[in-house]
């Protein structure tokens, strides 16, 4: 839920003076933009930390994987300035990314966010020696030290990686340990896993189409008390396809969504187990509009089903 003034805490007073200082005017939550003025965005308990957890990121797949080039570079920038000024903070990497954790790092040292922002990247290959090596490797150039997360990706030699990790998080290397999948296909094994060892973050794919997760593996973070990053929120783009040209529903005003994308995205929020979603983009608008979708209401299960029912239309 959205906090009010007297619940924001210090360390958030602290970020709102620090932005507002930095420009003669108020950053955009401050701004009279509808309900939101004097508000954060939407923020979800880790259980395993206390933390509380911005509920929209962004993804760097494909987006962050650019040159020196100012012109690609400079995109990213304001992608992350948005996402920050509106109370986000959650930005997701991987080796497998091409060039997207060295952008990262240096983008986020340019514009000076690195207290404002929590970072979480993956291990992505087989052995431990090669998994401790693309560790450092990542943390070094995200300029992250420590990890706000570390995740196996796709649960690649997981067994080796997560002994790794147990030892890092004690030693301070890391704070959250996760493992992610972005297909149905890795839930058996993943639900094993969150049933047997202790993990802080899971990350996989559920969407308005594809709700695979609810099932089982949702309902079994939330008893565990294991956070929830969402990946794949849009399908990889083909649900816009398939609302295209289409008007919103006059009925997406109850839940306050104003945008296909602000839909899909509070479509997922509104399952209580999710704790951030994370969709890439390398355009400002986008973003602009993926962070409207971290205020306000979500649908309830009436709603939910009446989404449900179009898409399936």
């Amino acid at each position: 839920m959205e906090k009010s003034w007297n619940e924001i805490s210090r360390r958030e007073a602290t970020k709102w003076i620090s932005l507002a200082a930095s420009s003669v005017i108020l950053p955009p939550f401050f701004n009279a933009q509808k309900n939101k003025t004097l508000s954060l965005m939407n923020t979800r308990k880790v259980i395993s930390s206390g933390k509380m957890l911005p509920v929209i990121g962004v993804g760097t797949w494909q987006s962050f994987d650019v040159s020196g080039n100012p012109a690609e570079r400079n995109p990213l920038k304001e992608v992350l300035k948005i996402l920050v000024e509106h109370g986000g903070s959650v930005i997701d990497s991987s080796p497998m990314y091409g060039k997207s954790e060295k952008v990262v790092g240096e983008l986020t040292a340019e514009l000076e966010i690195k207290n404002k922002i929590f970072e979480a990247t993956k291990v992505w290959t087989t052995g431990k020696e090669e998994g401790i090596d693309q560790m450092y490797t990542s943390m070094n150039l995200m300029g992250a030290n420590p990890m706000d997360l570390m995740q196996i990706h796709n649960l690649v030699d997981w067994k080796t990686h997560l002994n790794t990790l147990q030892k890092w998080k004690e030693e301070g290397k890391i704070r959250n340990i996760g493992i992610t999948h972005y297909h149905k296909g890795g839930y058996d094994e993943m639900e094993k896993i969150m049933k047997t060892e202790k993990i802080d973050f899971i990350q996989i794919n559920y969407n308005l189409a594809v709700r695979d997760a609810a099932e089982r593996i949702l309902p079994l973070a939330k008893d565990k008390g294991i956070a929830v990053l969402i990946n794949r929120p849009y399908e990889g783009g083909s649900l816009f396809e398939k609302m295209k040209g289409k008007e919103i529903p006059t009925w997406a005003k109850e839940f306050e969504a104003e945008s296909w994308g602000q839909i899909f995205l509070k479509f997922i929020l509104a399952h209580p187990a999710v704790n951030c979603v994370i969709p890439g983009t390398s355009k400002a608008k986008h973003m602009n509009d993926n962070v409207q979708a971290g205020f306000g209401k979500y649908p309830n299960q009436e709603l939910q089903k009446r989404l449900i029912d179009l898409m399936e239309k």
